[in-house]
């Protein structure tokens, strides 16, 4: 049993290996540069903006992360959610769009209120046009110009952090989730802190999640339970953050779906990776498929229509979760029925092969491997209609035209 399972990780493990980026004559892309006009901001707003790879005419729409400081954090953001969602066998956050969005007076932008003991040039306190221009402008750019789905994540460090918890309070309608990274909530006074007392108290945020990351940046001789008592500025930054997530969410009647972390090793510079990859798994802890699963599927005594019931319910969770129909992977679907397929399980894989034929019938690749399964059990004449069908879809393929041509003939 235990080879069984081995050997079928193993075969759904060699066909993730595809890249996040295209390659290009000796250069290695993950991404686009593109711009946009805003008139809220009067000036152009330079975008990075990655988006899966998919098979051609595929229809396939992704999620959106948008990501503050983007220049900063554009590629370790972009190969963690590659990593999480497409390597190794990984579903364990979905694929998606990466918009990264550059910084041209980030004082400004990522500022919810003018603080006014900052040093001029204080430029601070735009944090309500920002919002304007995200909802306003780059929202229905992002929509129009690339595959999206409605699924939205804001990710921010530091002021961006601030700005994350700022938008989470006022508009919270913007985004699905968010990540805030040792947000800067001591900001003006503690302005936005404060605020998050009352509007959490106000409103029920039954639709969002949020997941807070807290660098170490107190004294060696301080601790996470000490420094709470501390009073001076210089411990100002992390007792805010505590405060937020210790007391004000937890004592709030918001209904709000949220999570901490505090990273002892990390300073305020380092925590970023760390609290992104925390924070998409906390944020999409539902979206993987069941590590009981693979040992179902490989299981000889379980049936196959069990085994797909379990599959279609984790994607029913999936799509209740998202707010949109998830269908189950096409990719995923294809080499579990190759592994079992090889693993002599013939109606789990031909149950597995017809699935994705059911969802995916634009998809030429579905009826090749359908072919591929009556080929192994020699149903020469159904091996021939499938992979004809794979040739009159979607401009048809190579590699079931060769197949075709030998079983004719053969016959």
């Amino acid at each position: 049993m235990k080879s069984l399972i081995c050997f079928a990780l193993a075969s759904l493990l060699y066909c993730f290996q595809g890249t996040a980026q295209h390659i290009d004559f000796g250069m290695i892309n993950i991404g686009s540069i593109d711009t946009i006009q805003s008139t809220v901001l009067n000036e152009p707003r330079r975008l990075w903006v990655h988006v899966p790879l998919t098979e051609p005419n595929s229809g396939e729409r992704f999620p959106v992360v948008y990501l503050l400081d983007g220049s900063a954090h554009f590629p370790s953001v972009v190969g963690m959610i590659h990593q999480l969602s497409s390597i190794n066998g990984n579903t364990i956050v979905p694929k998606m769009i990466v918009v990264g969005i550059p910084n041209t007076d980030r004082m400004r932008d990522l500022t919810p209120t003018k603080d006014l003991n900052m040093n001029e040039p204080n430029t601070s306190g735009g944090g309500e046009a920002f919002m304007d221009f995200l909802q306003k402008e780059l929202m229905p750019y992002i929509d129009e110009k690339y595959p999206t789905s409605p699924y939205k994540v804001y990710i921010g460090h530091s002021l961006g952090g601030l700005t994350v918890i700022n938008t989470l309070l006022k508009r919270p309608e913007l985004f699905n989730s968010y990540i805030a990274i040792d947000p800067s909530l001591w900001w003006a006074e503690s302005s936005t802190l404060k605020e998050a007392s009352t509007l959490l108290n106000s409103k029920q945020y039954l639709n969002e999640k949020l997941f807070v990351g807290i660098a170490n940046t107190m004294d060696s001789n301080m601790t996470i339970n000490t420094v709470i008592k501390d009073t001076t500025q210089t411990t100002q930054h992390i007792r805010d953050i505590l405060t937020f997530s210790k007391e004000v969410v937890p004592n709030s009647t918001s209904g709000l779906d949220f999570s901490y972390k505090y990273y002892n090793e990390d300073t305020h510079g380092s925590v970023p990776l760390i609290s992104t990859y925390d924070g998409l798994r906390y944020i999409f802890g539902w979206y993987d498929i069941d590590n009981d699963l693979i040992p179902l599927i490989m299981n000889p005594e379980s049936n196959a229509e069990t085994v797909i019931s379990k599959i279609e319910s984790h994607y029913a969770t999936v799509s209740n979760n998202m707010g949109y129909t998830i269908l189950p992977d096409e990719s995923l679907i294809n080499q579990i029925g190759y592994g079992c397929l090889q693993n002599d399980l013939p109606k789990k894989a031909e149950a597995f092969f017809k699935l994705n034929v059911k969802n995916y019938p634009n998809s030429s690749n579905v009826y090749d491997s359908l072919g591929d399964y009556y080929a192994a059990v020699e149903q020469t004449d159904k091996a021939i209609e499938a992979y004809q069908k794979a040739m009159n879809t979607d401009g048809g393929n190579s590699y079931s035209q060769e197949k075709l041509d030998a079983l004719k003939k053969g016959n």
